[in-house]
This record gives structure tokens, C-alpha cells and sequence, in this order.
């Protein structure tokens, strides 16, 4: 049967919360009324100066490390900060990691720690994070953060394409199961966003050029992080099982439009 439930509370945690992206969506569920949980994995002063940030919006902040290589067992970290600030009603699955190495040279140890941080890690903290919504039966959110490469591939990035394809298609899966609970849950797929995992953060990034993107540049932390906190409102109820593209429109011109170093192709040829 269809769910009433929308009076989840409004406390939120965010995986990866030291920089970047992470940094960006705590901020901006802070702005929107949430209290939040941080966690950290190799920067326990970015985690305090985001927990700074959200308690600057007047919001409660809990900070915790969490390596999501060390699974199962990690994920117990969603439970705890929940516990810390008084319940949960949504969960941003951010932490993430990635490799540039050709397929046939990834070994074994690189593949695993990709696909536990990015596909191992989520799966077990939405597990925790569901099963604390249900059991509190008042809904929830829940948003994995993905990537433009959960849809198109690139080359040198086997196990991220592996693991982000792959979270995308249990965030759909977790989107049907958890619906009838008021849970909805959604992907965000960024593009090149100017942080620290793509070498460019304290970059403006409209002062970048990137030809081969239709808007032209790489994309904010802050323009992922709006529609994450549009996702985790009571606003976006009907909306779930979706994947989100923030990417400048850089799918539309396929997974290597950043290789393009001119602006020919918006040109109409006779």
C-alpha cells in the first residue's frame, strides 16, 4: 500500500563530509532545516571545518571516521551518529574513491578497494539506514551519489564504471523495495565538479574552460549539493528511483567529452 509517512525527522547524514562534494550537500541540508552527521575518512580537520559550517546555519553537527574498507563493520558509523543525534531521516551516500589504471593492468587490490568504498559501502549503509526508517515507520531519504560514469563508460576507469553503474542500478532496486515505506531513493550523477578528487579544489570553476561540456566549464560542489537537498525534502516525494545528471550536459556528447579541446562542434557544418 502506498505511504502517508512524511514526517521523517530532519536529520541527516553525509558519507565523505570533509570536502568537496560532501562538504557541499552538509551545508546545504544544514540551510535546510537538517541537523547533520559527517563522516571522514583521511580528514579529520575538513570534517571539523564542515561540522563548523553547518553549526555557522544553526544546525547540530556529529562528526565520525569511517573507512569503508574495513566492511562489514564500518557501516555500524550510520547507526552511531544517528544515535548521537536523535534519530535519521536521511541518508547521503557520498564517500567515494576512484583509480585511472587500464583494464587489463587493475589488479585485485585496487579493484576491491574501489568497489567497497563505492559500491560495498553504500549498499551496507543504506541497508542500516533503511532498516532504522522502517523501523521508525515516519519515511525517509536516501541519495547515492554516483557519477556521470553510472551511465557511460571511460576508459582507464574499470572498477569506478563497474562499481557507479552498479550503485545505480540498486539505487533502483532499493527505490522500489523501500517505497511503500515512504523511503525514496535516488541517485545524483555528477560530472567534472571542481573538488579535491579531480585535482581542482579552491578552483573557480568559471574560470575553467572545458570545450567539449555545453555549459563550457566544470561544475560547483554547491550545484550538486542543490539538488541533493531537493531530493532529501518533503517536496520530492514522488520522485524515486531516479538518476540525477549534474554535468554541464556532458553526457549529451558522450563519456570523453572532456578529451574535446575546441569549440568546433557547435558549429553547424554544410
Amino acid at each position: 500500500m502506498p505511504s502517508r509517512h512524511e514526517n521523517y525527522p530532519r536529520i541527516a547524514i553525509v558519507t565523505g563530509a570533509d570536502s568537496g562534494i560532501g562538504r557541499a550537500c552538509a551545508v546545504a541540508l544544514a540551510e535546510a532545516g537538517f541537523d547533520v552527521g559527517v563522516t571522514w575518512h583521511r580528514d579529520a580537520g575538513g570534517a571539523e571545518r564542515t561540522a563548523a559550517e553547518v553549526r555557522a546555519a544553526g544546525r547540530r553537527c556529529e562528526v565520525a571516521e569511517l573507512d569503508l574498507t574495513r566492511l562489514p563493520g564500518a557501516d555500524a558509523v550510520v547507526d552511531e551518529l544517528a544515535d548521537r543525534l536523535g534519530g535519521l531521516g536521511v541518508l547521503v551516500n557520498n564517500a567515494g574513491t576512484g583509480a585511472s589504471t587500464p583494464f587489463v593492468d587493475t589488479g585485485w587490490e585496487q579493484w576491491r578497494e574501489v568497489l567497497s568504498v563505492d559500491l560495498d559501502g553504500p549498499f551496507l549503509c543504506g541497508q542500516r539506514a533503511a532498516r532504522r526508517m522502517r523501523a521508525a515507520g515516519l519515511g525517509g531519504r536516501i541519495v547515492n551519489i554516483t557519477s556521470v560514469h553510472e551511465h557511460a563508460p571511460r576508459v582507464g576507469s574499470a572498477a569506478y564504471c563497474a562499481a557507479k553503474g552498479g550503485l545505480g542500478l540498486l539505487t533502483k532496486v532499493m527505490a522500489q523495495e523501500l517505497a511503500a515505506d515512504g523511503i525514496t531513493v535516488n541517485a545524483v550523477a555528477p560530472g567534472e565538479i571542481a573538488t579535491p578528487m579531480t585535482g581542482q579544489e579552491d578552483v573557480d570553476p568559471f574560470t575553467e574552460e572545458r570545450p567539449g561540456v555545453p555549459v563550457g566549464r566544470p561544475g560547483d560542489a554547491r550545484e550538486v549539493a542543490a539538488v541533493v537537498a531537493l531530493l532529501a525534502s518533503p517536496a520530492a516525494a514522488y520522485v524515486t528511483g531516479a538518476s540525477w545528471p549534474v554535468d554541464g550536459g556532458m553526457l549529451l556528447m558522450g563519456p570523453q567529452a572532456n578529451a574535446l579541446e575546441s569549440h568546433d562542434w557547435r558549429s553547424v557544418r554544410e
